[in-house]
């Protein structure tokens, strides 16, 4: 028997092919139950945890951007940390009955996530958007910063196989091999939902795109210490949040 083989998606005709596999990927996901679910979000989330500091190296050595220290951190956070925050909560079937008021809440993926990913933050972005999207029985089309798609790309990899290994369907998650924006542009148009991450243009792009998206950019608002402030406990919180990662971080004070 021939071995099923994954798209690579280097143009739009490629891409196109590949849109099509993995909806037929996430409707077969679609069908499993909360306990396959939960046995694959662990599964993924431990082994991106164990890649946590070659990922960093490689973020660090691909984009010349960040400390691979805190990229470390940033990786660990974004494997165990939201595996231990979401571990429980359920998301297939039946997630609340009201019978006093007469109502179900009724858990439904969306079914193609387009993740674009930043060139700042690359590979623990890819690792939590590709956990979120398989504890919500998603698959995640990625679509990497193109000064960070080779640690992007491992990131995924990485969180794909091991989900793979624990039962989900092959192609759950992919990525872009070669990222444009006509292919970031085609993604966001017939994706049904978009987690974007970057830039102001890049935020507004998925805004604008028809698809229904949560974005985030830059956050990097101005700091005032108040006189009623520990100056040097506040001082020093600045200093470490801004110098995290060499300031990598959107929310690090200005």
């Amino acid at each position: 028997m021939a071995k099923k083989t994954v798209t690579v998606i280097d143009s739009v005709e490629a891409l196109q092919e590949r849109l099509k596999q993995m909806r037929a990927a996430q409707a077969e996901y679609a069908k499993f139950t909360q306990e396959q679910v939960d046995k694959i979000f662990y599964e993924a989330a431990m082994a991106a945890n164990k890649a946590r500091i070659p990922l960093a190296k490689m973020a660090v050595e691909e984009t010349g951007m960040g400390v691979v220290e805190d990229k470390v951190i940033k990786n660990h956070y974004a494997a165990e940390y939201i595996y231990n925050k979401y571990k429980d909560m359920k998301t297939c079937g039946v997630v609340e009955d009201d019978p006093a008021f007469g109502y179900k809440k009724v858990a439904e993926p969306m079914g193609i996530v387009a993740a674009v990913i930043p060139t700042t933050n690359p590979t623990s972005t890819a690792i939590f958007k590709c956990l979120i999207a398989l504890k919500t029985r998603n698959a995640i089309l990625i679509s990497p910063h193109p000064r960070a798609k080779a640690c992007t790309a491992e990131a995924a990899r990485i969180v794909r196989e091991a989900a793979e290994a624990a039962g989900a369907p092959k192609g759950i998650i992919d990525w872009i091999a070669t990222p444009s924006l006509e292919l970031t542009n085609e993604l966001m148009r017939d994706a049904d939902i978009i987690l974007a991450t970057g830039g102001p243009g890049m935020v507004n792009a998925a805004y604008s795109s028809g698809t229904p998206a949560l974005g985030v950019g830059p956050g990097n608002t101005p700091v005032i210490i108040d006189s009623t402030a520990d100056i040097k406990l506040a001082v020093n919180s600045i200093i470490h949040s801004k110098t995290f990662d060499n300031g990598m971080i959107c929310a690090s004070e200005q």
